[in-house]
């Protein structure tokens, strides 16, 4: 089988894409949201997805309500969301996203979690319809 891939991630100029390693249960918890760790955490990443968050097309996608910022940017968001045809995520980003996600998750795609330690596939209240979670400790690369 061929096909594209597409790489989509958000970066700063500098080369920064998620702030150190805070376990998501600190993060994501209401326990840990007093932690300075989580806060410090939180505050760096809310800085990177900043832009993305006022957009018309991402609020309404996600349930934060109607309106908001159109665009090119708007377009673009929209435009990657519509072509992709499966996610692929670390473990950590899942295990943070499993405590946090809405009750309809933001993926409506099937998602490979790449991961050193396997287990089911996630069947969680937000599992989205048709959108399996798959772990995989072992990949080949043709």
């Amino acid at each position: 089988m061929s096909g594209k891939v597409f790489f989509s991630v958000t970066m700063s100029l500098d080369g920064f894409m998620a702030p150190e390693d805070v376990p998501a249960e600190v993060v994501f918890t209401p326990e840990g949201r007093d932690d300075p760790r989580a806060r410090r955490w939180l505050a760096k990443w809310s800085e990177l997805q900043a832009w993305v968050f006022p957009l018309r097309w991402f609020r309404e996608s996600l349930g934060f309500g109607e309106g908001g910022e159109e665009g090119l940017d708007n377009d673009f968001a929209r435009e990657i969301y519509e072509r992709t045809g499966a996610s692929v995520m670390g473990r950590r980003m899942f295990d943070a996203g499993e405590l946090s996600w809405p009750e309809e998750a933001p993926f409506h795609t099937p998602v490979f979690v790449l991961t050193h330690s396997g287990r089911d596939p996630w069947t969680g209240t937000c599992a989205s319809p048709g959108a399996p979670r798959r772990f995989s400790s072992t990949w080949t690369v043709a």
